[in-house]
């Protein structure tokens, strides 16, 4: 684990105690993990943390440390400075529209529980200021939570609560967006950007990281999946009050808080043809796995405009490994973006980001080889909510992976390759996807 960076320019390291106290340690800088390669975080490969990023500290786990003396990654489990004080690594949860260069560096204890489901950044201290070893991929302040002051959440919720006092769906979204803090719930009641729209209690993929459903509770879920499906009338009154409201607005199907919102096209294709029986305006899209082809078809004729299609590799073996998928394959999902293609619809695909895989050479050239043959109009990026190395571990168990050319390289080759490609982190308008 030697290191040959001498770069001067080094990030110091942030470590916790027990108590959860954070703190910087001298004579040591700050290390970020891509699958088996260590790095030390430097001014270079690190930003200021952005505003809205969080700090965590990992118990059961030992934090990967670069010695500035010895010049050397070592595993530290306690204070240099004091011997009898157990330390143990932090990492940071960054904001939306930032994207994970490297993870938090650590070794697990032999006992270690699965760590909660949250991306886990690489950070460090340098000249009084946090820095994440992250990406800026998309700079829309659709999630800034300085643009969600909770008195004006809780006006709006009012407002709308007296404008749908039956409405089923209103009230679930009340729960989103004042108990769990979620931040598309929370902008349909300020009247901005994107309105989420859950709908389905089912799934037929059993993800490692589903934030709603944990069948073997190895971790705790973030968040309770909606418990019923609401009525065509109901999802066709929030989406219409959202687009009246929002110029190049978006509504969506497939939200944190539900299983997939196939399983719910009884009802979504009736609520669409509602919605575009009173306003052309605005983007109806749908968050999916995009497991059955002639579902989304037949809702591609109902009048849905977009799809965002969730994939962590396109290599069917690590695909199905992370999504479990029960009766489909990722041949199904390519089916269905090219059923899109074919029918003029607009397609991005979630790709979920795990420093070490997703940037590792047969990654790389498998999305290279999708991006080839399927057309794709925005890629987002997101942070992988999921421990990072028991992920790469599974990822490894299934396929080869072989040392990361970094994401930001990898950014520049698709930039270079597929120039028509967008990226980003938020669910556009369609008028932006074109």
């Amino acid at each position: 684990m030697n290191s040959k960076n001498k770069n001067t320019n080094l990030v110091n390291a942030l470590v916790s105690n027990t108590e959860g106290e954070i703190f910087d340690l001298e004579g040591y800088a700050a290390v970020g993990m891509a699958g088996q390669q260590l790095v030390p975080l430097t001014c270079e490969n690190t930003i200021k943390m952005p505003f809205g990023g969080e700090l965590m500290f990992l118990p059961d786990r030992i934090p990967l440390l670069y010695n500035m003396n010895e010049e050397r990654i070592e595993l530290i489990d306690t204070n240099p400075y004091f011997p009898e004080e157990p330390i143990f690594p932090v990492a940071a949860f960054n904001s939306p529209g930032y994207v994970n260069s490297y993870a938090c560096a650590y070794e697990e204890d032999d006992d270690a529980d699965f760590l909660p489901l949250f991306s886990y950044g690489a950070v460090g201290w340098h000249d009084e200021s946090f820095r994440s070893s992250v990406i800026l991929v998309d700079s829309e302040r659709r999630q800034d939570l300085r643009l969600m002051k909770p008195e004006k959440v809780k006006s709006g919720v009012k407002e709308i609560r007296k404008k749908m006092p039956s409405n089923r769906l209103e009230k679930h979204l009340e729960k989103c967006a004042l108990e769990y803090g979620c931040p598309a719930a929370k902008n349909f009641f300020l009247g901005r950007y994107e309105a989420p729209l859950p709908t389905s209690v089912s799934c037929n993929a059993n993800c490692l990281g589903c934030i709603s459903l944990q069948k073997e509770k190895r971790v705790s879920v973030c968040q309770e999946r909606i418990s019923f499906t609401p009525k065509p009338e109901e999802i066709a009154e929030i989406a219409l009050e959202h687009i009246s409201k929002v110029k190049n607005s978006v509504v969506s199907f497939g939200q944190g808080c539900e299983g997939d919102p196939i399983f719910a096209a009884h009802v979504i294709e009736p609520a669409i043809k509602i919605i575009r029986s009173q306003t052309p305006d605005g983007t109806i899209n749908m968050n999916t796995n995009a497991s059955k082809p002639d579902v989304i078809e037949t809702l591609f004729n109902a009048g849905l405009d977009t799809i965002r299609v969730s994939i962590n590799s396109v290599r069917e073996e690590c695909y199905e490994a992370y999504f479990r998928p029960n009766g489909y394959t990722i041949s199904d999902v390519k089916k269905t973006i090219d059923t899109a293609n074919r029918m003029g619809r607009l397609v991005s695909i979630n790709y979920l980001n795990c420093p070490g895989f997703t940037d590792s050479p047969e990654e790389i050239d498998a999305l290279f080889n999708f991006l080839e043959n399927h057309t794709i109009s925005l890629i987002q990026w997101r942070n992988l909510n999921f421990d990072p190395a028991r992920y790469y571990k599974i990822m490894c168990d299934v396929s080869a992976n072989t040392t990361p050319i970094g994401l930001k390289k990898v950014l520049e080759l698709i930039r270079k390759s597929f120039p028509d490609v967008k990226h980003g982190y938020f669910n556009p308008p369609k008028e932006k996807m074109i």
